[in-house]
């Protein structure tokens, strides 16, 4: 049976940036079937879902800040993002790189995910290579948050590939807190390229995720010669592989 993918729309920035209801449309013809939103640019919540449906689309989850989950925001962060039908709301990327900031981070997360599940919201943390990294205190940063939270995981493999881990084994390791994958190639050093034109593994990445029943959203975000011609060559890969 041929898989369904996703699409983060930071892909089409170039794109989501001018007009989000035509990026969506966009997508939605070259076969992505669920998109993960980098950003709202405004619109109301009635336009994000009219969009949607107009472009045959689904919600994934979204990329979306730490700063909107402080007390003050919550309630109409839920609101927001109940509305629009979210039910993976994903911290994109965090400045961690101290005890203190991540502090200040785990109470954040710590105080609204009971909050986002009982809105039927899971609470996510999106990686780049530098949480994998060990830190003056001896640890990572990724390892203070499995610790110290009970957040999902949305493994990027390539920013973990990048980093010198291994992507199959991250994902086994956190095999119950991982449900969302990123797909994305590239090169050692972290220049991205789209699927199948780097070095990144992403044939074990796409296979793995099949026989484990990981949502696959795809992020290349180089947007080369545009983030739609891009993400087209993107989907093309998936599709050689599915045959």
């Amino acid at each position: 049976m041929k898989s369904e993918y996703g699409l983060q729309m930071y892909s089409v920035r170039d794109l989501t940036k001018e007009d989000l209801r035509q990026a969506l449309i966009e997508v939605g013809k070259l076969g992505y079937r669920f998109v993960e939103f980098a950003g709202f640019f405004e619109h109301t919540a009635d336009e994000v879902c009219s969009y949607m449906e107009e472009a045959g689309v689904q919600i994934s989850g979204t990329h979306s800040p730490v700063d909107d989950l402080v007390p003050e925001k919550l309630d109409e962060t839920i609101a927001y993002h109940k509305a629009i039908g979210n039910s993976d709301y994903i911290i994109p990327c965090a400045k961690l790189e101290t005890l203190e900031k991540i502090d200040t981070f785990v109470k954040i997360v710590n105080y609204a995910q009971p909050k986002l599940e009982a809105a039927g919201i899971r609470l996510g943390f999106h990686n780049h290579s530098e949480e994998f990294k060990t830190r003056y205190w001896g640890s990572t940063i990724h390892t203070e948050l499995e610790k110290r939270t009970n957040l999902h995981f949305e493994i990027d493999t390539f920013w973990a590939f990048n980093a010198g881990i291994d992507p199959i084994a991250t994902l086994e390791r956190l095999k119950d807190r991982v449900h969302v994958i990123h797909v994305k190639d590239g090169f050692p050093g972290g220049r991205g390229m789209a699927l199948g034109e780097g070095m990144a593994p992403v044939k074990l990445v796409h296979d793995y995720a099949e026989a484990n029943g990981l949502r696959m959203v795809v992020e290349s975000e180089t947007l080369q010669p545009t983030g739609l011609k891009e993400v087209e060559r993107c989907i093309r890969y998936l599709n050689k592989l599915d045959a």
